[in-house]
Parts: structure tokens; C-alpha cells; sequence
């Protein structure tokens, strides 16, 4: 039986990138998540008015990899202490953001946040969103495995 895990880290393209590198991760989508307008476009998005981020949800193996395993690739590809920006990426559809889809996965998010608030970014506050999953809307088939399509590798936009 799968699961499915939501995280916003800057630029969908290379967090995707990123995820589907990870055994038991069966399957990615980007998309918009956490706004109020139904059905955003991209070019809706861009502009930071539908309060949507940018997001992958991963559909993976709980019997092949861990919450805690892809926890850590999101903590590992982008730095939370950054309001609204990631690298070149400047605005809230950028934001850093998980969205849980069950308890567990909440509470594995906050334990997350408290260990590296005190270890790593000891004295830099966290600033990742930690929300319920609302309504995911995929994005537009031309930005799904983008990398992948265009025969890229790396981790950048």
C-alpha cells in the first residue's frame, strides 16, 4: 500500500528531481497546493496572488523507504530558514512547506523541526509551513518530470 508525502522547496523542477532519485519512491507530480483558487495555471501562480506554492507530491513505499528518509532529502535540497525564497526564487509561491497527509506525518515534521532547530540551524528559526494537505492541483503536463523529459541532471532551475 503506498503514501503519499507533499513538500514545497522553491522551484517544483528540482525538488522533483531530487525525490525521484529515492528507492521506493514510486511515483512524482508537481503541482500547486495551499492557495484559494481553484484550479490555478502557472502563469496564476507566478504572479503570488493565488497563495498557492509550488510542490511535489510523492507517492512512495512506506515498505521501501521511510517519511523520515524523504524528510530528510527536503531538509537536505533547500534551506528553511529562508522566508518566501529559495536561491533565484523570490515570493510565497516559493515558500518552504510541508503538507501532512496523516498525524504521524505531522508530528514526524515537528520532531524534524525541533532536532534541527537544535543541532543545524541552532539560532536561525525554521520557517517551513507545517499544514494539513488540502486540495493538490497537478501543474501542467509540460513541467511534470521536467528534467527527466529534457534529458538534464542537477538539481537546479
Amino acid at each position: 500500500m503506498s503514501e503519499k508525502a507533499t513538500f514545497a522547496a522553491g522551484c517544483f523542477w528540482h525538488v522533483e528531481a531530487a525525490f525521484q532519485e529515492i528507492p521506493g519512491v514510486l511515483s512524482t507530480q508537481v503541482g500547486y497546493i495551499g492557495g484559494h483558487k481553484e484550479n490555478p495555471t502557472y502563469e496564476e501562480v507566478c504572479t503570488g496572488n493565488t497563495g498557492h506554492a509550488e510542490a511535489v507530491e510523492v507517492t512512495f513505499d512506506p515498505q521501501a523507504v521511510s517519511y523520515d528518509v524523504l524528510l530528510n532529502v527536503f531538509w537536505e535540497i533547500h534551506d528553511p530558514t529562508t522566508l518566501n525564497r529559495q536561491g533565484p526564487d523570490i515570493g510565497h509561491q516559493y515558500r518552504s512547506a510541508v503538507f501532512y497527509h496523516a498525524p504521524e506525518q505531522q508530528a514526524q515534521v515537528n520532531e524534524a523541526i525541533l532536532a534541527l532547530q537544535a543541532s543545524r540551524y541552532a539560532g536561525k528559526p525554521i520557517v517551513t509551513e507545517v499544514k494539513p494537505a488540502p486540495q493538490f492541483y497537478p501543474a501542467e503536463d509540460y513541467h511534470q518530470q521536467y528534467f527527466q523529459k529534457r534529458g538534464l541532471k542537477g538539481l537546479h532551475c
